[in-house]
């Protein structure tokens, strides 16, 4: 699976970013991994995982809603929160909690982990996965007797363009 989706040389996607690519590599991967496991990628959670996909920003569950009634879809909320929820557990997605909304897994099938940049200005953000983070989230909550099962970094400021 790729990494970065095509779309990062730093940590936010450049201006020349080919985002058609970006989606359609990150929907290839959702199928691969689904398949690997063993479970279904409904029609639902695919449009939904290709909605958060269209943008770096993270999107709320209610923004979901909307796109889906404007393309005149009947999706109630828990529809939508059960496809979420599916996608966050395969590794598919991330919850931005500071924001309560979601952004895509640059790396498919790892939940439950990672560190973002967020704009404030654009609101794009952008996920690091810096392996010495992790390790000192990991090596510091060990040594007083904690077993981390997941974790998320979230860091606000301002983005390259939006400096």
């Amino acid at each position: 699976m790729r990494e970065d989706h095509g779309q990062l040389e730093g940590a936010f996607p450049r201006r020349d970013h080919d985002h058609v690519r970006c989606v359609a590599d990150a929907m290839s991967d959702a199928v691969t991994l689904c398949r690997t496991r063993g479970v279904r990628l409904t029609p639902v959670r695919t449009r939904v995982l290709e909605i958060v996909w269209q943008n770096h920003k993270p999107l709320g569950a209610y923004d979901i809603l909307a796109v889906l009634a404007a393309e005149g879809r009947s999706s109630a909320p828990p529809t939508v929160y059960r496809a979420l929820e599916f996608l966050l557990e395969q590794g598919l997605m991330h919850r931005i909690s500071s924001l309560n909304a979601f952004v895509g897994c640059r790396r498919p099938g790892h939940a439950g982990s990672g560190q973002f940049l967020i704009c404030r200005s654009c609101g794009n953000a952008a996920e690091l996965n810096d392996d010495g983070v992790e390790r000192a989230i990991t090596r510091s909550a060990t040594s007083r007797g904690f077993a981390v099962h997941g974790h998320t970094v979230e860091i606000s400021g301002v983005c390259p363009d939006c400096c």
